[in-house]
This record gives structure tokens, sequence and C-alpha cells, in this order.
């Protein structure tokens, strides 16, 4: 089955580099990827958007993701900025770093399952700053099942980070998973 993901950041919180541990999670399990980074601005603070494309046949679509299944918000901010629920499919997920409770989150009504992660707060206890995308890599798998942790974090095991060590990340991502609020189907209001 395919799915499409797309995630939101801003430059230096690490959407790219999300997307390309993603795409090594799905390969170990054995689904075909295309990973697709999309910069606008390339500067720090910018937003930023990464495209996913996962299925268990080979892709041939190389193309941006314009009607995404699942939507990754890596920075609670963005959504006053950007409009990351563009072309969101009926009965998608969003999965959210934001310390407000779900009814505090504004989203259309193609949103058909939430997972609401405190990753900001999260990542200022563990790294002090907020990079928050091994985070929100945790809150993904809790929140829709696509990829498992483990094949999350032998991915990591593969990934190249410039601010944090491997232990770190590993444990940030583990308290996404630990730590992210799914509401599914009968819950989303």
């Amino acid at each position: 089955m395919s799915h499409e993901i797309r995630i939101h950041g801003r430059g230096g919180q690490g959407a790219v580099l999300a997307s390309s541990i993603l795409a090594q999670a799905f390969v170990d399990e054995g689904k075909y990827v295309v990973a697709i980074p999309s910069f606008g601005f390339e500067r720090r603070g910018a937003p930023v958007s990464a495209c996913l494309r996962a299925d268990d046949r080979e892709i041939r679509a190389l193309t941006n993701i314009y009607r995404p299944d699942c939507v990754i918000c890596i920075d609670p901010t963005l959504p006053r900025m950007v409009d990351i629920f563009a072309g969101l499919r009926p009965g998608g997920t969003l999965v959210q770093a934001s310390s407000l409770r779900p009814d505090a989150i504004a989203r259309p009504g193609t949103v058909e399952t939430l997972g609401l992660c405190d990753a900001v707060g999260i990542a200022l206890e563990i790294f002090g700053k907020p990079i928050t995308n091994s985070i929100m890599l945790g809150a993904f798998a809790r929140t829709t099942g696509l990829v498992s942790l483990d094949s999350l974090m032998d991915a990591l095991e593969r990934a190249d980070f410039r601010d944090a060590g491997l232990a770190q990340n590993r444990r940030a991502m583990q308290r996404g998973y630990a730590e992210t609020e799914v509401l599914a189907p009968e819950a989303v209001a």
C-alpha cells in the first residue's frame, strides 16, 4: 500500500534528515521509498519541507507530495505561517509538535488521526535546544504504526548528526514514541 508523507519544519531543525532516517527505516522493513527534500529559502529558521513516498511496490513517481496521507510538523509555530494541510487527503493523519491540548489544535476536517507530542519540551531537556526531528519520528511511529520504533532506531544509527550524539537522539526518539498522545478517528472532532 502506498503512503505519501510530508514533513514540515524550519531550516536547522532537521526535517530533511528526518526524511532520510524515515526512508531508511521503511527500506529496512522491505518497502520501496523515494525521499524528496524541498528547501525554499534554505536559511536557518525559514520554512522547509521534505516529502517521502513509501510503497510495497516499485515507485515511479519522483515528484513532490501534493496530496499527502500524513503531515508531520516538527515545529509548533509553523502552522501559523505555512499551510501545512495543503492537499491533505480526507482521512489524513497529522503528527504535530505541540504542548497544546488536542482541542486547541486547529486542523481541517481532512485530519482523521492526530498525534501530539511536546517535542520542544523534550528537546530542550535532552539537547538544550529545540531540535525536534528524532523526537517527531518516534511520534510518527507511535501515531501511524507504519514503521516500527526498532527500524527507526536502526536507521538512526546510520544518520549523520551535527549537533547531538547518537545516544541523545535514541533517547529523544524513544521519548517521542512514549510521550505521544494519539487521538484515533472516533476521538478526533
